[in-house]
């Protein structure tokens, strides 16, 4: 379970039409899964912990049907809350915005022949860049158990193992 990436995933095929694997996955997870709790939506499914046993880095598996000639591709992905995920994306963005002008404002400074204040923003933006990413990745760790967990009821629900990439 452990891994650089922010948001491990898999995928596979199953030998059914989408409307079925959903049937059957979302039956399969709600028969293993005593203390997750399964969400069901047309071609999605999400699979997370119990609300009582969450906390602020508790992952959820979101499982995405497609359609894959006469089989259903199933595509999940592991990762934080919703709202957690969206504040770091939010904040990546704004780093971004902030490190690509200060870039831009330091060379020009540069050029010129001023002083380059503008590129210790960029630093700044880039060392702040790389604690958000350290912090989530500590955040991927204190949440592997209940991941596991995750992977375990899925791996149940299908019979078979998956390998995470």
């Amino acid at each position: 379970m452990s891994s650089f990436r922010l948001r491990p995933h898999f995928t596979h095929r199953l030998d059914m039409n989408v409307e079925q694997a959903r049937s059957w996955l979302e039956s399969g997870m709600r028969e293993h899964a005593e203390r997750c709790e399964v969400k069901s939506f047309p071609g999605y499914l999400s699979l997370r912990i119990l609300e009582s046993e969450q906390h602020y880095w508790s992952p959820q598996l979101q499982l995405s049907l497609d359609p894959d000639g006469d089989g259903a591709l199933v595509t999940g992905t592991y990762g934080p809350n919703t709202n957690l995920w969206s504040s770091f994306v939010y904040a990546y963005l704004i780093l971004a915005s902030a490190a690509l002008f200060s870039g831009i404002l330091g060379m020009c400074q540069w050029c010129i022949g001023q002083t380059p204040w503008g590129l210790w923003i960029l630093g700044l933006a880039l060392t702040i860049a790389a604690g958000l990413y350290i912090s989530a990745q500590m955040g991927q760790k204190l949440g592997a158990q209940q991941t596991f967990q995750l992977h375990c009821v899925y791996e149940a629900a299908i019979g078979r193992e998956v390998a995470i990439s």
